[in-house]
């Protein structure tokens, strides 16, 4: 949970960062780094959450049963 955490706390870090350098400068290649970095951490919040699923539901079933 900490390294979602440090990953979260980056890729905010990151979408503040591309946002300012976009009003500074006014060029849309900071406005497609920033949908990138969205759709990266939408990515990896699925796996995630996938995984915890998978973790929480399937193993600890499988358990049961051996």
């Amino acid at each position: 949970m900490l390294i979602l955490r440090l990953f979260l706390i980056c890729s905010a870090l990151i979408l503040v960062l591309s946002g300012a350098l976009y009003l500074f400068t006014r060029k849309t290649r900071y406005l497609r780094f920033a949908w990138q970095t969205v759709r990266l951490v939408g990515v990896v919040l699925l796996v995630f959450g996938a995984l915890f699923v998978l973790e929480r539901y399937v193993l600890v079933g499988w358990q049961i049963l051996v």
